[in-house]
């Protein structure tokens, strides 16, 4: 890469500090066309991972004082020389200094190509660098730990040792084929089918803590539904921690579904507010309850209300209905009353009992909540797939490898049982970015931010 780029690496706005970041063979003398340091010592001169002070200027006019930063090649998150300028955080004075180092030479940076060019220097592999975004947007605990453990190479060691059972499958195959006149034992079955199981077994186990993942991520599609009147909205409410939805003693008040997302403890509920379900001649009370009704069958969780200072309606038993075989919370609200509900006419769910007015039994339901998500057998420290790139290539090599067994199982030759090896191997270097397109790869990188 012959370009020197530059970009502003914090967000614009005011704030204590704003950082430049200057990444390529030119660097250093870009940086020393912008930045003089108070002791009058050069950025070329400087050792890496030192630190200057003096001032950055822009068409001989001074911008602000500033820090300069200097990584040198190759211990550098690009693997280049890295200078990062930093100033106090105005949109103005980051602008300018982004526009007097384009004056001195740099070019700018297109989204993600900081990350990129730690890519393709050997820095991280593409499944380290996807995680980088996933970082970035963290929003809770849990999320940060799944994307942390991913960017400091918790996916990338596993894929290595499955990496490492297919070459061994692949090289005894090959060495067997490549030479078939000579007197070389042929590859010992037994063990090629231990490889193949231990392959299969980690492969299964990345696809399946994908879907925790993703809820961690991006949230949980989650609808409430219920009878008019039983509290759907003072619930949405209290989730949201703000007047979301309009809460009246008249039973029908909600006729539309009011969605909004809200985070409950570690898990994001992209929550949908659904009128009354109940038999209705009115036209429009009608449509909301069809809504009602689609919004429980798109969701991927459900929140059923029911009053719980009265017996089961044949609305409620309806509901019931409606969530049986899905994954439903049957929420018992109004606990702030006496309660009148059998609570046994929820069997085999358990209810969670709670007043959405005055906000008891809120941790209960936060803990139904993460339970029901499928997030509480998602430890924070295995390997995570974080994209849906990724869990394709993972899915084909799993694939693979199941092909690979049944044709060992359905005895045909070690050859074919290579091919099946070869096919799920070539699905996890396109995982790791080892064998993968260039149109792949600018995909990757076209989602980040430009100063990543």
């Amino acid at each position: 890469m012959s370009t020197t780029i530059a970009a502003i690496s914090t967000p614009l706005g005011e704030g204590g500090i704003g950082t430049v970041r200057i990444s390529g063979t030119d660097a250093r003398a870009i940086a020393d066309k912008v930045f003089k340091s108070k002791s009058g010592k050069k950025i070329a001169d400087a050792k890496g991972y030192t630190a200057l002070f003096g001032a950055v200027y822009h068409d001989g006019q001074m911008l602000d004082e500033a820090v300069a930063l200097v990584f040198a090649a190759p211990k550098s998150y690009t693997g280049e020389d890295v200078i990062e300028l930093s100033t106090h955080g105005g949109v103005y004075i980051t602008r300018a200094l982004l526009r007097a180092t384009f004056a001195a030479g740099a070019t700018p940076a297109a989204a993600g190509e900081f990350t990129r060019r730690a890519y393709e220097n050997g820095k991280m592999d593409l499944s380290e660098a996807e995680s980088v975004m996933a970082l970035i947007s963290a929003q809770g605990e849990q999320e940060h730990k799944i994307a942390l453990a991913s960017k400091t190479g918790r996916v990338h060691r596993e894929i290595e040792k499955i990496k490492t059972d297919l070459l061994a499958v692949t090289a005894a195959m090959a060495v067997y084929a490549d030479y078939p006149d000579e007197d070389l034992p042929e590859a010992d079955a037994d063990t090629v089918k231990t490889s193949l199981i231990r392959c299969k077994s980690a492969l299964f186990a990345l696809l399946s803590n994908f879907d925790a993942g993703k809820i961690v991520r991006e949230g949980i599609k989650t609808a409430i539904i219920g009878a008019p009147n039983v509290g759907k909205s003072t619930l949405m409410n209290m989730l949201a921690g703000d007047t979301r939805s309009i809460v009246t003693a008249v039973a029908g008040t909600t006729r539309d579904v009011v969605e909004e997302t809200v985070r409950v403890g570690d898990i994001r509920l992209r929550l949908a507010d659904t009128a009354g379900v109940h038999e209705t001649s009115d036209e429009v009370e009608s449509i909301g309850v069809e809504l009602a009704c689609k919004a429980a069958n798109e969701a991927q969780l459900i929140l059923a209300v029911f009053d719980g200072t009265r017996a089961l309606s044949s609305d409620d038993r309806h509901i019931l209905e409606i969530i049986k075989n899905k994954n439903a919370i049957a929420v018992v609200n109004k606990t702030d009353m006496p309660l009148k509900v059998a609570l046994a006419d929820f069997a085999p769910l358990s209810p969670v009992l709670i007043s959405a007015k005055e906000g008891a039994g809120t941790e209960e339901l936060k803990e139904a909540i993460f339970t029901a998500s499928g997030a509480y057998n998602l430890k924070a420290d295995v390997a995570v797939l974080t994209t849906e790139r990724q869990r394709d290539c993972a899915n084909r090599a799993y694939s693979a490898v199941c092909e690979a067994l049944s044709t060992m199982e359905d005895g045909f030759t070690l050859d074919a049982v290579g091919i099946c090896a070869d096919d799920a191997l070539s699905a996890l270097l396109e995982l790791s970015g080892e064998r993968v397109t260039e149109a792949v790869t600018n995909e990757v990188f076209s989602r980040f931010c430009v100063g990543k």
